[in-house]
C-alpha cells in the first residue's frame, strides 16, 4: 500500500515529455517533480528519500546512466526507471545489468509508465520499511533497557535518542510520573560510547537534605561528626560515564548552584578536602515537573535551568500513544510469566478494550502493575477502571465524538490484527465483519496485514 502523494522525480531535458508524463502522474495522485538535468536530480535525493526517478538516457551534460551511477552511490537500492529512444535498447539492458529498476521505449503509453512507477514505489517502500525493521530489531534485541512501541511518537522518540545518545552534551528529560524517565536515561547511556563505564543514579527527592551534598559530592575522613572514612560521591563514582539526577526538581535551592558549578567546570572538591578533582561524565536530569515555570516561581534556578536544557527529550504519556498499549501490556505480561513461572492467557477483547479507554494517569508503571496482576490472578484479577471513557486525544485534545468513534474503531482493528498476526480470516471472526468490510476500514486507517506478520 502506497502511501498518499508518493515523490517522483521526472528527469529529461525534452519540454513536451516531461509535461505530459508529469501530467500522466499527477492525476494518478503522485507527488511529481519535473527536472531538465541530471544535476538538479542529484541534489534532492538521499538514503532515505521515499520515492523513484525517471530519467531519460540521452541528455547533455549528466546524462540519465551517470545520474543513476551517481544515485546509487548514495543508496544502490533506489529505484531508477530509464527512458530510451528506439536505437538505446541494447543500452537499457546493460543498464538493467547494472542496476536501473527498468526501463520504457518512447514512445509510451501512459498505463506503461503508470505499472513501472506504482512497482517500483512498491518496491521501494518495502525496502525502506525493511530497514526501518532492521534498526528497530536490532535496537528491541539489543541486551539492556528497551524504548518499546510502533506509534509515531515513540519512533520519533527512538530517532532522536539515536541521534544525540552518543554525542556529550547534558540532557533534560521532562515527562510524567511513570513514562520511564530512569529506563531512557538507562537506555542513552547503554546507545553510547560510555557504557562500559559506570551508569549512576540517585534520586534527588528521596535523600535527606541533609545528606544529599555528601551523596553527591563524598567526604574525606572527619569532615563532619558521622564521617569516619572517605567516601566517595555520586559524581566521581561517575567519572568517565553518566550521572542521572532523577527529580531534580526537588535538589534543595542550596545545592543546585554547586551542581552549577560542577557542570560548568567539570571539576569537583571532595567535602573536607581542597584537592580538586577533574570529571568527565554526562548528566542526565529528569523531572515531571515543568521547570520553566517552577524558575518563575522562584524554587529552581534559572541558570541551573538552561545549562541542563542543552538538549531537551520529552517523553508523551500512555494517553497519547494508545495504540502501544497492547504491545506493552504483552510485553510485561512476557516478563511477569517468565518472573512468576505462570502462563498468560490471552485478553478477551473486552478486557482489551478496557486498556484503549483508561486514561493512564499512571503511565506505563501502571500498565505494568496491571500486567503483573494479571498474569498472577488471571481471570479473577479486575480492571477497576472498565468503561471509562477517553478523556484525551492521541495529540493531547479534546476529540469530537466522530473522531473518538473513529480512534476507537481504528484501535480495535489495529488491536485485533496484532492479536492475529496479521490474519484476515481469524480478524473477521473474532470482529464478526463482512470482509469487505473489514478491507474497507483497514483501507480508510491505513492498515496493512503485512505490517502484523
Amino acid at each position: 500500500m502506497q502511501p498518499m502523494n508518493s515523490p517522483v522525480l521526472l528527469v529529461d531535458d525534452e519540454k513536451h515529455v516531461r509535461l505530459a508524463a508529469g501530467q500522466t502522474l499527477q492525476l494518478e495522485g503522485y507527488d511529481v517533480s519535473t527536472l531538465s538535468r541530471g544535476e538538479e536530480a542529484l541534489a534532492l535525493v538521499d538514503d532515505s528519500w521515499p520515492g523513484v526517478i525517471i530519467t531519460d538516457i540521452n541528455m547533455p551534460g549528466m546524462d540519465g546512466l551517470a545520474l543513476m551511477r551517481k544515485v546509487h552511490a548514495k543508496d544502490p537500492t533506489l529505484p531508477v526507471i530509464l527512458i530510451t529512444g528506439h536505437g538505446d535498447i541494447s543500452m537499457a539492458v546493460k543498464a538493467i545489468r547494472e542496476g536501473a529498476y527498468d526501463f520504457i521505449e518512447k514512445p509510451f503509453a501512459s498505463e506503461l509508465l503508470l505499472d513501472v512507477v506504482r512497482r517500483a514505489l512498491d518496491k521501494r517502500h518495502l525496502t525502506l520499511e525493511n530497514r526501518q525493521l532492521k534498526i528497530e530489531l536490532e535496537a528491541q534485541s539489543a541486551p539492556g533497557p528497551r524504548v518499546i512501541g510502533k506509534s509515531e511518537k515513540i519512533q520519533q522518540l527512538r530517532r532522536l535518542v539515536s541521534a544525540i545518545a552518543d554525542t556529550s552534551a547534558d540532557i533534560l528529560i521532562m515527562a510524567e510520573t511513570g513514562c520511564g524517565k530512569d529506563l531512557l536515561a538507562r537506555y542513552i547511556h547503554e546507545h553510547s560510547s560510555r557504557q562500559e563505564k559506570n551508569f549512576v543514579a540517585i534520586n534527588c527527592g528521596a535523600v535527606p537534605e541533609a545528606l544529599i551534598e555528601s551523596e553527591l559530592f563524598g567526604h574525606e575522613a572527619g569532615a563532619f561528626t558521622d564521617a569516619r572514612s572517605r567516601r566517595i560521591g555520586k559524581l566521581e563514582h561517575a567519572n568517565g560515564g553518566t550521572l542521572f539526577l532523577d527529580e531534580i526538581e526537588s535538589m534543595p535551592l542550596s545545592l543546585q548552584i554547586k551542581l552549577l558549578r560542577v557542570l560548568e567546570d567539570r571539576q569537583i572538591e571532595r567535602l573536607g578536602s581542597n584537592q580538586v578533582i577533574d570529571l568527565d561524565l554526562r548528566v542526565i536530569a529528569a523531572s515531571k515537573a515543568e521547570l520553566r515555570l517552577l524558575c518563575e516561581q522562584g524554587q529552581f534556578r534559572e541558570d541551573l535551568y538552561y545549562r541542563l536544557n542543552v538538549l531537551r527529550v520529552d517523553i508523551p504519556p500512555l494517553r497519547e500513544r494508545r495504540e502501544d498499549i497492547p504491545l506493552l501490556f504483552h510485553h510485561f505480561s512476557l516478563i511477569a510469566s517468565a518472573q512468576y513461572g505462570r502462563e498468560v492467557l490471552p485478553l478477551s477483547a473486552e478486557r482489551m478494550r478496557s486498556l484503549m479507554l483508561h486514561d493512564w494517569p499512571g503511565n506505563v508503571r501502571e500498565l505494568r502493575n496491571l500486567a503483573e496482576r494479571y498474569v498472577l490472578l488471571g481471570e479473577s484479577c479486575t480492571f477497576d477502571f472498565d468503561n471509562r471513557p477517553i478523556t484525551g486525544a492521541p495529540v493531547g485534545r479534546a476529540m469530537t465524538l466522530p473522531e473518538q468513534v473513529e480512534y476507537f474503531e481504528k484501535t480495535l482493528i489495529h488491536t485485533e490484527l496484532s492479536r492475529h498476526a496479521g490474519s484476515i480470516k481469524d480478524t473477521l471472526d473474532s470482529l464478526g465483519l463482512p470482509r469487505k468490510t473489514l478491507y474497507d476500514k483497514m483501507r480508510k486507517y491505513d492498515l496493512d496485514k503485512k505490517d502484523y506478520k
